[in-house]
């Protein structure tokens, strides 16, 4: 088969030919769980559907995500005069970070797998070829794309245990059930039902939400579990608990555009695209969450704006790497916290975050330290 091909390329770039994980990519067709997708077109989004073998293959098989849901809206049912709105709410993981989270997992033969976050199912399929299907159970909150993954990985020859249900609450398992624990989507602390079905000894990996910082941790006699932040990045979306997420900071992150502000200061340090700084955006992330940020040049002349739900807000605006005019407002100054932040990897040369202790209590909170440095999520 021509899928073959390019399954078997994808798995030499993805995973590398002496890789345990190479032979499952490398017989998983990936095109078979994204008949459909979004991407992004003139500010908008588009449904892709290809018509053509070459057209699916190369998008399927090339090592990118693929929006499969914005807002409520899945490719699946879409027709190409839909143009939805809101954030992407579930995408099929590029193949080489589902590869780097199930390394991280540090899985053996033998062992039993909770992937929270079905998805398309692609990851399922992946875990399912490595361990065999009875081994893996996955959940995700979306009804639709569990009967998807369903169908998509019965028409291969999988049929592993599938439920619909908010990962962040009670799970179908037992205690101590799972030796493997891999999410796909990202939390702000870990569920404690995470730890009550991992058994002791047993590993979780998963991602801090609003960050790239990949949390693993083994669980203990305890209840709680132990590990480190990773030096490596990934992002995930967050995890949900209904049909959507809540609605976005939209106006206060308008309003702050042209708004004057309670304060205004300038900063020693140049504007900051934040998106891609991905650990003092990670640092952002752990000492307030829930911040959103965008970024826009003109010529020479560059605007970044921070703004949180509780009403926070900051705009930066300066030339070149000229110190820029910052307006802020709110009962929180974002652009100070930015700046402590970038003022302590000056002085340090690197962030805290990044290879943090990690501390998880049996009810889920969840500690980072290193050095002097400490934050419970």
């Amino acid at each position: 088969m021509i899928w073959e091909k390019h399954a078997a390329e994808l798995a030499d770039r993805v995973a590398g030919r002496g890789s345990r994980w190479h032979e499952p990519v490398a017989r998983t067709p990936r095109h078979v769980f994204v008949p459909a997708w979004w991407e992004p077109e003139d500010g908008q989004w588009a449904l892709r559907r290809p018509t053509s073998d070459l057209g699916w293959y190369t998008a399927a098989y090339g090592d990118r995500s693929l929006i499969t849901r914005v807002g409520p809206l899945h490719a699946d049912a879409a027709d190409h005069h839909d143009r939805p709105m809101g954030r992407p709410t579930s995408s099929a993981t590029l193949p080489s970070l589902t590869v780097q989270m199930l390394r991280h997992a540090r899985i053996n033969d033998g062992d039993t797998l909770l992937d929270v976050g079905t998805g398309s199912g692609y990851g399922t399929a992946l875990a399912c070829r490595r361990l065999g299907d009875t081994a893996v159970t996955s959940v995700d909150v979306d009804l639709y794309l569990v009967d998807a993954a369903r169908q998509r990985l019965a028409s291969i020859g999988l049929a592993p245990r599938l439920a619909a249900v908010d990962a962040t609450g009670p799970l179908p398992a037992t205690e101590g059930q799972f030796d493997r624990i891999m999410a796909t989507v990202s939390v702000r602390s870990v569920p404690s039902a995470w730890l009550t079905a991992l058994r002791v000894g047993g590993r979780l990996v998963t991602t801090i939400a609003g960050t790239s910082l990949i949390l693993t941790a083994e669980r203990q006699e305890d209840g709680g579990a132990v590990g480190r932040i990773a030096w490596d990045r990934a992002g995930f979306m967050q995890a949900r608990t209904g049909d959507d997420y809540p609605p976005e900071v939209i106006e206060v992150l308008a309003a702050a555009h042209y708004a004057e502000g309670d304060e205004v200061t300038t900063s020693p340090y140049p504007v900051l695209d934040v998106g891609q700084a991905w650990d003092v955006d990670s640092m952002l992330g752990v000492l307030a969450p829930g911040v959103e940020h965008s970024y826009e040049e003109t010529g020479d002349r560059r605007t970044a704006v921070l703004a949180h739900a509780d009403g926070s807000w900051a705009r930066a605006t300066g030339t070149g790497t000229e110190p820029p005019i910052v307006h802020q407002a709110g009962p929180r100054r974002l652009w100070s916290i930015l700046d402590e932040i970038r003022s302590h990897w000056l002085q340090h040369g690197e962030l805290p975050v990044r290879g943090a202790r990690v501390r998880i209590l049996p009810d889920g909170r969840t500690r980072l330290s290193r050095g002097g440095w400490h934050k419970q999520l």
